[in-house]
């Protein structure tokens, strides 16, 4: 295999970072030369980090991979990643129902900002998670620290025990 070349972006909301994320991660950093985690903002949804926390925490999880830099971005994520140089657009694919949806995107993020898509098939082990799936489960009290790294562990345990103790005062009133 060649030297690994160029900039690739790796876009989402990130909330929270799962080891399947860590998994596209470690894989497309080795076909890239540089890889960029861009936290994009979407203001239509509601996030149980804020952006900060997830910069923070996804900043934490990749300061091993000298390769890998964390940065926010607003607006079209074809813009952000011409702005930075990227050469392609990285996106995870977990199953057929993802590829259907991404597919679209990534032709039209072609058309529109002149940009590549590649596809990297996450691991069998990390198929079934999603960070929805994982907030989900933790607001229920459920233990998820097999889906996330241990830096992300303490921020939902925090932000989960606070919704439930709230959720309980509410209920005795």
């Amino acid at each position: 295999m060649s030297e690994p070349d160029g900039i690739v972006i790796f876009p989402g909301t990130f909330d929270p970072i799962t080891n399947g994320h860590l998994d596209v991660i470690r894989r497309g950093v080795n076909i890239f030369g540089q890889l960029i985690v861009a936290i994009g903002e979407n203001p239509d949804k509601t996030t149980l980090l804020s952006h900060d926390e997830r910069v923070e925490i996804i900043r934490q999880v990749v300061a091993p991979m000298p390769s890998v830099r964390v940065e926010s971005f607003a607006g079209l994520t074809v813009d952000f990643a011409r702005s930075v140089g990227a050469s392609a657009i990285l996106r995870g694919i977990r199953n057929s129902s993802d590829l259907q949806f991404e597919f679209q995107v990534a032709l039209t993020n072609r058309v529109v900002g002149g940009i590549e898509t590649v596809f990297i098939m996450t691991g069998s082990e990390y198929a079934f998670t999603s960070s929805s799936l994982i907030c989900q489960i933790a607001q229920m009290g459920g233990d998820v620290s097999a889906l996330v790294p241990p830096a992300v562990l303490e921020h939902i345990n925090r932000k989960t025990n606070t919704a439930t103790t709230d959720q309980t005062l509410r209920e005795t009133e």
